[in-house]
């Protein structure tokens, strides 16, 4: 959205449960960044990156700290975001709000440039 000049990338939201707390959650997805090769001080922000998980959202939970905002600030304008997200659950809301995420994918997420693929292809 963001650095429009890079590769295709792959994005899928999946939904668990963690005994972790939010900041622990936050330290073991670095952790996984961080084997696969991220390393932030060479990234261009918002550009391309070996990996990168976010912690979408936490329950019902509204957590904002300087190192995690959750629910995810960009959920509302990243249709790469929402379609998966919405693929599990179509009716979902976030928390403290009372508009179905799936109106945001109609109004803020026109012609972003990305389709879906059939995980066979993965």
């Amino acid at each position: 959205m963001y650095v429009t000049n890079q590769p295709d990338f792959l994005n899928f939201v999946l939904r668990g449960t963690t005994a972790l707390l939010p900041p622990e959650l936050l330290a073991f997805t670095q952790s996984i960044e961080k084997k696969y090769g991220r390393n932030r001080s060479f990234e261009i922000t918002k550009g391309p990156r070996t990996l990168d998980i976010d912690i979408l959202l936490y329950g019902n939970e509204q957590i904002t700290t300087p190192e995690l905002i959750i629910p995810h600030p960009g959920i509302k304008e990243r249709a790469f975001v929402l379609l998966p997200l919405l693929d599990i659950d179509p009716e979902l809301k976030l928390p403290g709000e009372n508009e179905a995420l799936a109106e945001y994918l109609k109004k803020n997420c026109e012609k972003q440039g990305i389709y879906q693929i059939s995980p066979s292809i993965i």
